[in-house]
């Protein structure tokens, strides 16, 4: 089944991406969540002149998250955290922080397109995480975790 979606689906695409998969993923999941739509005929040429209209404000978007990606590429994040003598921290440092952080040095990026590379963060050094400004702009980013 073809459907249109609506808005980004992990491994799947992104909003206006005309994606093919199983019958029952697009009427048990897709569907009743609006994330897609069915891609009949007259919602295909309706998705064809929206790209059509769009395409400019989409470059322009892209050229704006470029120049974020450009700010923020050979900057390492300072993120400070509680830790033992050991050097482990108590807790573990998470999406939002790095969030603050880079909001810290003047960019924005929402914490939902920031992934950690490996496992969780609960000591302190250097770290590295994969960053998405925009779905043609990822960029990895070093992180550094130093106790308060």
């Amino acid at each position: 089944m073809e459907v249109i979606l609506k808005k980004d689906v992990e491994h799947l695409g992104y909003a206006n991406d005309l994606v093919k998969v199983r019958d029952g993923y697009a009427r048990n999941f897709l569907l009743p969540r609006g994330l897609a739509v069915s891609a009949t005929e007259s919602e295909k040429k309706q998705l064809a002149e929206t790209l059509k209209q769009r395409a400019h404000k989409e470059a322009k978007i892209k050229a704006e998250a470029e120049k974020t990606a450009d700010g923020l590429a050979n900057k390492t994040l300072k993120i400070g955290a509680k830790a033992g003598e050991s050097g482990k921290i108590f807790g573990s440092v998470n999406t939002i922080q790095i969030a603050d952080a880079i909001k810290a040095l003047g960019f924005e990026v929402d914490r939902k397109n920031i992934k950690l590379k490996g496992e969780a963060v609960k000591a302190l050094g250097k770290y590295e995480a994969e960053v998405a400004f925009h779905r043609d702009v990822v960029r990895s980013i070093t992180f550094e975790v130093v106790a308060e």
